[in-house]
């Protein structure tokens, strides 16, 4: 996402919290921060992490206060990979119909879009009578790693470990 981007998805989420009299407390400004300095997708433990980094008073209940907050306002979308705890996408705001791949091993999540895939979902719903007001795909597949070397080194098993081995951390 470009600084542009973010810039105005962060500003227009202060508006919404400015529309419902909700307070941005420092710890929210660095949840917040946090949310919009970064593209990867991400759960609430590594939201919390991260947010810590910036102002280590970020709670964890400040943390899921904020995220149904972020989802409502439609710049953050709630994503359910069939694990114990959601992911969070910081790209819906720029890019609303993208698709993604989740390896079931490492958690690798790679977007993509396509036209083919939209042409075919356009023809697919006029065909049986609807328009499209939003759309998901998500695949889930197994990395290359698991196929070159027979297991994913990177194989997380809890959230917690997501955590830990997030390489792409916000700045």
């Amino acid at each position: 996402m470009s600084v542009v981007v973010k810039r105005a998805a962060k500003e227009k989420f202060m508006d919404f919290l400015a529309d419902r009299n909700l307070r941005v407390t420092a710890q929210r400004q660095a949840i917040v921060d946090t949310v919009f300095a970064t593209d990867q997708h991400f759960t609430a433990e590594q939201l919390l992490e991260w947010s810590r980094r910036r102002d280590k008073s970020v709670s964890r209940a400040t943390v899921y206060r904020t995220l149904p907050l972020l989802t409502e306002s439609g710049l953050v979308r709630e994503m359910d990979f069939g694990k114990d705890y959601k992911f969070y996408d910081p790209n819906y705001a720029e890019h609303p119909n993208h698709n993604h791949i989740i390896c079931k091993d490492c958690e690798k999540i790679v977007e993509f879009e396509s036209d083919k895939i939209e042409k075919l979902e356009s023809e697919i719903t006029r065909r049986l009578g609807f328009s499209i007001t939003a759309q998901r795909l998500q695949i889930t597949a197994s990395c290359e790693e698991l196929k070159k070397l027979g297991a994913c080194k990177k194989k997380v098993t809890t959230a917690k470990s997501a955590v830990a081995d997030a390489s792409d951390e916000p700045h």
